[in-house]
């Protein structure tokens, strides 16, 4: 844990603006603790990356939510999806017997957003990230999300831009992009182990960046002008090589 420390602090000092984790029970340790340990070891702002609904009832992310807004004064995000691939099988060996389908997943997502508006109140807004893909998610997403997320894997760039049109069209959510390749890179978490870098840069997919800084920082900017992302995520094995790459963008 104090090499964890050490490089939350040295992420935090490359002037990146947020610290992500992903919802992986019993991989690593719990989402709460371990956002609200880099809020007060850092300025940092922190989230999930994300929350997969079916995991825990409503009101339970919900009050976890609204707990690391108010701890963290007000530098948490919510992201929150229906599940990644693969979640029906998790469910199963957590001794979940009934999976819900993914239309009540989204409900839950729903009701999930609703209640940590309840909690709060007037004064305070949580912001919420949705991970995104199928219309009926996006439209949640357009009503419900400050910051959406599509889930990608090789779709080439063009399926990409029409799909930001489309939500553009029904919400004007910040837009964010997820890279879990760099160059020949996976990193973990973010895409299936058996991921092939070069067939997704052949698809010309937006989910891979060069592993040069200069030439990610001139796609980036490019995906900026372009489709509109404004949000981007890489894996923290990253952080430090991409600094200049954060230097050179932040505040555009």
């Amino acid at each position: 844990m104090p090499t964890w420390r050490d490089r939350v602090r040295r992420i935090a000092d490359s002037g990146y603006s947020t610290l992500l984790v992903p919802d992986f029970p019993q991989t690593q340790p719990a989402p709460g603790p371990m956002l609200a340990t880099v809020a007060a070891l850092t300025d940092l702002r922190v989230g999930t990356w994300v929350y997969a609904s079916p995991l825990r009832p409503a009101w339970l992310t919900a009050w976890e939510a609204h707990s690391l807004s108010l701890l963290t004064d007000g530098r948490f995000e919510m992201g929150i999806g229906t599940g990644r691939p693969g979640i029906e099988d998790e469910l199963r060996d957590k001794g979940q017997p009934a999976v819900p389908p993914p239309n009540e997943r989204l409900a839950q997502i729903r009701e999930t957003v609703r209640r940590l508006r309840d909690l709060d109140g007037p004064d305070r807004h949580t912001p919420v990230a949705m991970a995104v893909y199928g219309p009926k998610a996006r439209a949640l997403a357009a009503e419900v999300a400050d910051t959406v997320t599509f889930v990608l894997g090789d779709q080439p760039r063009g399926e990409v831009e029409r799909l930001a049109r489309e939500f553009r069209a029904i919400g004007d959510a910040e837009l964010a992009l997820a890279v879990p390749v760099i160059g020949d890179t996976v990193a973990p978490h973010m895409a299936p182990p058996d991921t092939d870098p070069a067939a997704w840069r052949a698809a010309d997919a937006l989910t891979v960046l060069p592993d040069d800084p200069a030439a990610a920082a001139e796609e980036i900017q490019r995906r900026r002008e372009e489709i509109g992302f404004s949000y981007f995520v890489f894996g923290a094995d990253f952080a430090e090589r991409f600094a200049p790459v954060v230097a050179e963008l932040s505040g555009r």
